[in-house]
């Protein structure tokens, strides 16, 4: 599915603002610098793309196949018409079939129109690639006749004339899904067994003059991809194969580019359950687009030394890569990634269809456009190009996506290297009065889709002009807390704040108002939290959005998801806070921050509830935007409201409350465990133990409050989800004593 040496595969259009509920709550890592900090540029470097995509006309198909050059794109694929920008299907189409030709600039079509068809079964164009001196598009598929011209799944077109050439004919048996062409060569690579008469299996070579090459790498499984090297004495082979030539060399493969006779092998390189769909080249490497099914498969990508043809980095990502482009020092993908948490990106959870990371290490950057999955497979998008036009840079992506960035859009879509005209979200912002004195303003890292350096500006009282600016980086997955405080203040006073986010170009509009009386005295309950040492500490005290302050000091900021019900009184503990209520169907919160697994741990929070259908209260879970696969470290209550402390310890280990608590009370719930086993009190009084248990499952996971996975647990209750309020939530990295545990509930009235 490569489409030539002037080309990569390509497609196009814009910024996923509010569209995604999924989106909304994930997040960026934001490391806060100092007032004055010089701003930020539209798009943090290397990222040479913007995220908004460009209005395109559409199909209404599948685009398989795109090449681009001087500011034309070629597109081919299984679809029958075009129709305009932002238009709903059967709306002002005009024919295609199966292949169109765009004003790289405008995304509209050009008047280059020609018609692939086939005598029986389904036409598809699964290959275009360009000349070096762009006077000819070669076309490969299942097709035969471009036209009307009698051709057998490869075709040659003038691009000056838009006309097949009569003198480009060669028999080739099935399908062709990927070429490569040089100034005297096309290679060619699919389904097939012969060309012109001789035996070539899944590869082959011809000229331009369509006579057959003694070119023969002979595979086992299909053809997917092909490149040539820059210096044009090697091609690089991707696909299903498991031999080339003979010799054992899963889905990759080096071969000469005369002979075909292999110059690299790649046994046991990529596992055997995958499968190269595409490869693209820059100066120094080659990558590759992997795609796979089943256990230990590999979806992502490799960037491989063109000097020794060794690997460089390895992405690890789930989630088939199906296209992959190089612009300006960034390798662009289109896949259907949900799980890069192998990474140190983000966990399994909805996919994310565009990507892109440096060629020198696989780390993502902030690039964050988004498909939806489509029809056919479905997978999204499938194909890349790129080319410049007036000036500027376009980057085009074609696919099985009906939607871009939210709104409708099919098939087509493409993004150019400016200007940038997506602002980032508007902050979630949260006051604190805890400190005698002050008054902290923290606020949950904003996100942009293509901007990973973002600028804060903080504005009090209804001024205009900021008293306070810091900048910070974000990606979506990870937006800890920022946090400034303002000692200019006495008590008594209330002062109101609100916040924006920048990119350079484009700002946010000011958060909504969030106001606050400066304190004289501490509050003795959340004190006594803070010195017992906590490193996580959630008060739900704010108004709304999806931001949970971490008033531990360790930014350990939560997510709220699914809109719970805010500032719920009274609340658990005397005093200004307020406390949260969950519906116990979908509504919870999750630890921005990922966490080894803790040995030893505390975890405190207040419920109150009448429910009959039970649910999880707090908990440690492996996944954010779903139910957890792995999950333990947690309290749950039982449909009568007795309450549930388990570990996994070799099986689950629990303890049980021989007493309801669903009587519409506030009860204060603490789960310890450490040297001393499993403890679970509840209001002040160890109610069950274990001592013979003080180990718990090892792995990487979130904390959550209000709702994660039961399967598999004891007494496992109606719902995995807490119907009820939730206050005061606190984490431990240490397991509390039982006199810390009575202070705490003593606090209660201050």
């Amino acid at each position: 599915m490569m489409n030539g040496s002037t080309g990569r595969r390509t497609g196009g259009r814009g910024r996923v603002r509010a569209a995604s509920a999924a989106l909304c709550l994930l997040a960026g890592a934001l490391t806060a610098t100092a007032v004055g900090a010089s701003p930020t540029a539209a798009l943090t470097p290397p990222v040479a793309i913007t995220a908004d995509d460009l209005t395109t006309w559409q199909t209404n198909g599948i685009v398989w196949s795109m090449a681009a050059r001087d500011g034309v794109v070629y597109a081919g694929g299984t679809f029958s018409t075009l129709r305009p920008p932002e238009a709903a299907p059967g709306t002002g189409e005009q024919p295609a079939v199966n292949f169109a030709a765009f004003d790289a600039a405008t995304g509209a079509p050009t008047d280059c129109s020609l018609s692939f068809t086939v005598s029986s079964g389904t036409a598809t164009v699964r290959s275009l690639a360009l000349s070096p001196d762009g006077r000819t598009l070669y076309a490969g598929g299942q097709f035969g006749a471009v036209n009307g011209v009698g051709v057998s799944n490869i075709a040659a077109i003038d691009t000056a004339t838009c006309t097949p050439r009569e003198d480009f004919k060669i028999s080739v048996s099935a399908t062709v899904r990927t070429l490569a062409v040089t100034a005297g060569t096309v290679y060619l690579g699919g389904d097939f067994n012969s060309v012109g008469g001789q035996v070539r299996n899944k590869f082959a070579a011809v000229t331009t003059g369509a006579s057959l090459l003694p070119f023969t790498a002979n595979a086992d499984e299909v053809a997917r991809a092909l490149e040539v090297t820059p210096d044009g004495r090697r091609v690089v082979l991707g696909g299903d194969f498991f031999r080339i030539n003979g010799v054992s060399s899963h889905a990759l493969a080096v071969v000469d580019a005369t002979t075909g006779a292999v110059a690299k092998s790649y046994p046991g390189f990529i596992s055997n359950n995958s499968t190269v769909q595409d490869l693209t080249s820059d100066a120094t490497g080659f990558y590759t687009a992997n795609e796979g099914t089943g256990g230990g498969v590999f979806d992502g990508r490799i960037a491989v030394d063109l000097d020794d043809f060794e690997q460089r980095w390895r992405d690890t990502c789930l989630g088939a890569t199906q296209a992959v482009l190089v612009h300006s020092g960034v390798l662009y993908s289109g896949s259907h990634a949900h799980d890069c948490s192998s990474m140190g990106a983000f966990p399994d959870q909805q996919r994310k269809h565009l990507l892109a990371q440096s060629v020198d290490e696989p780390k993502l950057l902030p690039w964050f456009p988004d498909t939806n999955d489509g029809i056919g497979e479905p997978v999204g998008p499938r194909v890349m190009s790129q080319t410049d036009s007036g000036g500027r840079h376009y980057l085009w992506v074609g696919g099985e996506f009906t939607t871009v960035n939210g709104s409708p859009q099919q098939g087509l879509t493409r993004f150019a290297d400016g200007p940038d005209t997506g602002a980032p979200w508007v902050p979630n912002v949260s006051l604190s009065t805890l400190d005698p004195g002050r008054i902290e303003v923290n606020w949950q890292s904003s996100f942009d889709t293509d901007d990973g350096e973002l600028t804060y500006r903080i504005y009090k009282d209804g001024s205009n002009t900021p008293i306070h600016t810091t900048t910070g980086s974000s990606v979506f997955w990870n937006r800890p807390e920022l946090s400034w405080t303002d000692t200019d203040v006495a008590p008594g006073e209330t002062h109101s704040y609100r916040i924006t986010a920048s990119d350079g170009a484009n700002t946010s509009a000011k958060s909504t108002v969030q106001s606050a009386t400066v304190q004289s005295v501490s509050e003795s309950y959340a004190a006594r939290v803070r010195a017992d040492g906590a490193s996580l500490y959630w008060r739900y005290d704010e108004g709304g959005a999806t931001f949970a302050h971490d008033s531990s000091g360790e930014r350990n900021n939560g997510f709220l998801r699914n809109g719970p019900a805010y500032r719920q009184t009274p609340a658990a503990v005397a005093g200004p806070s307020t406390a949260i209520g969950f519906n116990g169907s979908d509504e919870y919160a999750y630890s921005n921050r990922q966490h080894a697994q803790p040995t030893r741990f505390s975890v405190e929070t207040w419920i109150r509830t009448t429910t009959t259908r039970g649910g999880k209260i707090i908990g440690f879970g492996n996944m954010t935007q779903q139910n957890s696969t792995r999950d333990d470290k947690h309290v749950y209550m039982r449909n009568d409201g007795r309450l549930v402390f388990g570990v996994n310890s070799a099986g689950a280990r629990t303890v049980a409350t021989s007493a309801a608590y669903n009587d519409g009370a506030w009860h204060h719930v603490v789960a310890t465990q450490g040297t001393w086993g499993m403890s679970l009190y509840v209001d002040g009084q160890l109610r069950a133990s274990n001592i013979l248990v003080s180990g718990n499952e090892n792995y990487p996971g979130y904390w959550r409050v209000g709702g994660d996975s039961l399967s598999g647990w004891p007494n496992r209750p109606t719902s995995d989800f807490f119907a009820g309020q939730i206050d005061e939530t606190a984490v431990y990295p240490t397991a509390l004593s039982a006199s810390q545990v009575n202070a705490h509930y003593a606090l209660r009235k201050g």
